[in-house]
């Protein structure tokens, strides 16, 4: 999750709501980083996990993410829930709910739904304060 805060922090200096991802693989070592670049590349799909997920696809050489698992600082809206399903990945790892917007529980849940083919593990609440720390103090400076 450290890294995926850094990911954060970094999305901040392009103006992008600071919110980042990172995919792990199987043996746990970082295959992928991503941070919201929406405001940097004009891309409304141009979210953490998005980003994250395309480049951890691109590393292992094919789309099937199977025994990786992403790592978000915010609960993902429910196009990245989708992708994560899509892409199989075993596990999603968030830091902060995202009561307004989020897909893995809170407004949504779609990467619990027994319609789709795929249902990945979640773990909440890793590094919670820190992340909404981030988005807190973002959000603050835009008012």
């Amino acid at each position: 999750m450290r890294a995926a805060l850094t990911e954060a922090a970094a999305a901040r200096a392009t103006g992008d709501v600071p919110i980042g991802a990172v995919v792990l693989g199987p043996d746990r070592r970082i295959l992928a980083r991503g941070r919201n670049v929406r405001e940097a590349d004009g891309d409304p799909t141009g979210h953490a996990e998005v980003v994250a997920l395309r480049a951890a696809a691109r590393e292992v050489g094919e789309w099937r993410l199977s025994g990786c698992t992403l790592v978000v600082t915010l609960e993902p809206c429910t196009m990245c829930a989708g992708a994560a399903v899509l892409a199989r990945v075993d596990r999603i790892v968030f830091a902060a709910w995202d009561e307004k917007g989020g897909a893995v529980g809170s407004l949504w849940d779609v990467v619990r739904d027994r319609r789709l083919n795929h249902r990945p593990e979640v773990v909440t609440g890793v590094m919670a304060a820190e992340s909404a720390r981030l988005l807190e103090e973002f959000f603050a400076e835009q008012r």
